[in-house]
This record gives structure tokens, sequence and C-alpha cells, in this order.
């Protein structure tokens, strides 16, 4: 069967110090049937010099927005790929990982999901200190995936390695605007209540951790924000209290481990 149509959306606003390495890690893929959408906010740091020393070579528009969200459902909208997903202007592919999505929705049927392993990278592109402590974890989450372990384990899922498919969407929605920490979270519930999820027991991205993350710099709303989904998300009074535990104890075992 052909490689599927994969539609990558960057959404980005003042990160001129890594977007150029970002669409690199997507151009270098050379995977034949790409398109490719950097949605920028109305960056003020140089991102749009670097975005128009791409010419023809990306599909790229700024203006302002209401943050990531709006963003990332801009770029749906335009999108018209068979496969769907998005890479923060910090993150990287890793090679191969787009011809390694495309052959598995190629060569399986009914397959609307799919999520793989990921690298966890520092500013200068090394991999963290407690790198094999978090990949090591959410390789056990997924060995023991279900929707029910979904709730209770919020972050279990890379964003950068997960895909879904234009019919996914079209069932599902955009992405959530009143939620600027837990978008992606909440968008993988409304997933799981629909599609079976497939899992690529290899890396395919890098996350970038920095300091000043969202979700390091606000963690009370990080959390708040992680509740309201789960309710929204049907998620009974058990889960939420596990959730909140799970919460606290990843936190407890980072910090020890930094």
């Amino acid at each position: 069967m052909p490689l599927p149509k994969i539609s990558v959306i960057t959404p980005s606003y003042n990160q001129a110090e890594y977007i150029k390495e970002t669409i690199d890690s997507v151009l270098s893929q050379n995977y034949p049937n790409l398109e490719y959408w950097v949605i920028d906010g109305g960056s003020t740091d140089g991102t749009l010099a670097i975005l128009k020393k791409f010419g023809k070579k990306i599909n790229w528009l700024s203006e302002k927005d209401s943050g990531q969200s709006e963003a990332i459902n801009k770029g749906l909208k335009k999108a018209t790929g068979d496969v769907l997903a998005y890479l923060n202007s910090d993150d990287i592919y890793l090679p191969g990982t787009l011809k390694k999505v495309g052959d598995y929705f190629s060569t399986r049927q009914s397959i609307d999901w799919l999520t793989g392993d990921y690298q966890i990278i520092d500013q200068h592109g090394h991999l963290t200190p407690n790198h094999w402590l978090i990949t090591t974890y959410k390789r056990f989450l997924m060995s023991i995936y279900s929707p029910t372990i979904l709730k209770i384990t919020d972050s279990m899922l890379p964003q950068p390695s997960t895909f879904w498919s234009r019919k996914a969407y079209q069932k599902v929605g955009e992405f959530r605007t009143d939620f600027h920490y837990v978008l992606d979270y909440d968008y993988w519930l409304r997933l799981s209540q629909h599609f079976k999820l497939h899992y690529i027991k290899e890396p395919l991205s890098g996350f970038r951790a920095q300091p000043s993350s969202k979700s390091q710099t606000d963690r009370k709303t990080f959390l708040i924000e992680g509740e309201r989904t789960l309710k929204a998300n049907k998620a009974n009074q058990l889960e939420i209290s596990l959730h909140k535990l799970h919460n606290y104890l990843s936190l407890l075992v980072y910090k020890i481990w930094e």
C-alpha cells in the first residue's frame, strides 16, 4: 500500500533558539508524502526571519493567537493529511520516524491512534540525567496500558511521538482552547474513548525538557487543569484520587533523582 500523507503542525511563539532544529528534524525525514505547517503566534524574537529562510520548503503563517491550542487548531484546519501530529517548536523528530509511522499506518487496518517511545533532551540536545528513569517508567506504563491507566497517569504518552488519523480527528474534534497545560492529555483521553492505542517500541522523538517549560513553572495550574479534564472525561472519584497520588509521587521521585 502507498504511504499515507502525514501532516505535521508546529505551533510556535518566540522559539528562535530551537525552531530551526525542529524544522530541520522534520524536513530531514525525507518522507515522500509530507505536509508541514508552522503556525506562529506573532513572534518578536527572530523566529520569522528563520521561517523565511526555508522558503517554499515549509508552509507557515504568523499572526497573534490565544495560545498553543488555537495554533494547533489552525494547523489542523489547514492540514490535508491522512495522519496528523503536532511537534512543538523546541522538540525534534528522530531520524526515520515518519517512515516508521507511515509504514505502520499503511500495513495495518483499523489503526487510528499511534504512539512510540521518546528521548528526553536538554537545551543542548543531550540526554538529561533523568532520561533513563522517566523513559523506563513510561515504557512500563505502556506495557499495561488501558484507558483507566491513562486517567491515573496523565503523562504516559509522549506527545511528540503520538499520531492520529483524520478519522480520529473528525470524531473527537479540535483541541480545547481553555486548557494551556494539559491540552494533549485531554485529547488523549478523548481519543481513548473511541480508539485503540497502538504502540511502537522505539524512540520516535526528542522532547526538550527546560526549566522554563509551562508544566515546571506553574505546577499548581497544571494539576488543577488535570483534574478538570478528568472530570470532563467522566473519570470517577477513585481515578481522580489515584491521579493526584501518582502526580505527587512522580514529582517527589523526580526531585530526589535530580
